[in-house]
């Protein structure tokens, strides 16, 4: 019973989730979700006592499935310049193609910028765990050797962050077909401008 529980919980937050990409954290509702799983809004109060509390299951969700479709494969690979083309290449994937209305965390960081509460502090906290990741993985580059000693692990992360965050915009706002080649192109002179060696 407990499993069937835990199951029927997931498979509502992986609906919500779907939903939320498109309509936006804030046009979720237990109405919306209701009507689109085909239950009644009174069987999911069952799980969720309140929209803020979908909006938090959302966000962990999405937080589980990037750790699981980005971060763990990432760390498979070699220490250094190899993780980070893994971390730019997966996110990249899955920000496009992991919901139908792309990465419900950059969506949301425009609902959510100037409303503090709960839901704001998940979104902050997973982006600022998403920073360290990044710049983590420029100081193990720099440990093994890899960057310039002149390069700065927290400058690389914040550049490739916003790097990441342009191509999204470009490529779902502004329909750019172009976003991929430029996106590759910016994160190539990007590591060529820390890298120690020059890249073959």
């Amino acid at each position: 019973m407990v499993r069937r529980g835990t199951q029927a919980r997931a498979e509502i937050v992986a609906e919500a989730a779907r939903i939320a990409s498109i309509e936006g954290l804030e046009g979720l509702s237990l109405r919306t979700l209701a009507r689109s799983l085909g239950r009644s809004k009174s069987g999911l109060f069952a799980h969720f006592d309140s929209k803020e509390a979908l909006q938090l299951a959302v966000l962990q969700h999405t937080e589980r499935v990037m750790t699981e479709r980005v971060v763990r494969p990432a760390l498979a690979e070699p220490r250094g310049l190899p993780r980070i083309r893994a971390l730019f290449r997966l996110w990249g994937g899955w920000a496009r193609d992991h919901l139908p209305g792309g990465c419900v965390f950059v969506n949301a960081s425009t609902e959510l910028d100037d409303k503090p509460g709960p839901v704001r502090d998940a979104l902050v906290a997973s982006q600022n765990t998403w920073r360290r990741t990044l710049r983590r993985a420029f100081e193990i580059a720099a440990e093994e050797g890899q960057l310039l000693p002149a390069a700065d692990p927290e400058q690389l992360a914040f550049e490739l962050y916003s790097l990441m965050l342009g191509s999204y915009l470009y490529a779902r706002l502004l329909k750019d077909p172009k976003t991929v080649a430029l996106a590759r192109a910016g994160f190539e002179r990007l590591l060529a401008s820390a890298s120690a060696t020059p890249a073959v």
